[in-house]
């Protein structure tokens, strides 16, 4: 296998071209080409190896490496994931005695909680004024604490009535805004 650097060439599937063509290597993670461009139509995008063609490792080196392989699987074997089920979650709770949901009222976790929609179900976390439920077909988020003195509506105030015109034509000044005898306008009557 040729190593490549970047700079060098290599053939590669070309995105716009849809061909495999030459490509100048743009970018490496280690041994690994990242990101190429076609020297045909110059456009840059990630690397995708002609195809046909593989990384992986031959036949014969896959043999060699196949029993070394087998003695660090028995070494380092990745544990097993273990699924509990909704009710073995519930198992040894109170279930009896579970308070119905309120967003008013506090929870902690591993508090079984009634829902009204959602039915029975167990707190497993808890973030500020939300909680996540585990209900037996899904987790939901909802609030709690919220139990506080109620808020004050704000007052409605509504806007003060005068009389408008149609929207394209100026309103004259009413007679409570202004008063016309005394307008910069306006002369004052001459005496004789």
């Amino acid at each position: 296998m040729a190593t490549h650097k970047v700079g060098g060439e290599v053939d590669a599937f070309c995105t716009r071209c849809k061909l495999t063509l030459a490509h100048t290597i743009l970018a490496m993670v280690g041994t690994k080409i990242a990101r190429v461009r076609c020297n045909t139509c110059m456009g840059e995008h990630a690397y995708r190896s002609a195809p046909g063609s593989t990384d992986r490792p031959s036949a014969s080196s896959s043999r060699s490496t196949s029993s070394s392989r087998a003695t660090s699987a028995s070494r380092a074997e990745k544990p097993e994931k273990v699924v509990i089920s909704f009710e073995q979650q519930l198992a040894g709770k109170d279930i009896a005695n579970a308070p119905k949901y309120s967003p008013k009222d506090t929870y902690q976790v591993d508090q079984v909680i009634q829902h009204p929609t959602f039915g029975l179900g167990l707190v497993t976390a808890v973030r500020g004024d939300k909680v996540d439920i585990t209900f037996k077909s899904e987790t939901k988020t909802l609030v709690h604490g919220r139990g506080g003195a109620p808020a004050e509506r704000p007052t409605f105030h509504p806007p003060s009535a005068r009389a408008t015109g149609p929207a394209d034509k100026p309103v004259p000044p009413s007679t409570t805004e202004a008063d016309p005898s005394s307008s910069p306008t306006s002369t004052p009557p001459a005496e004789e």
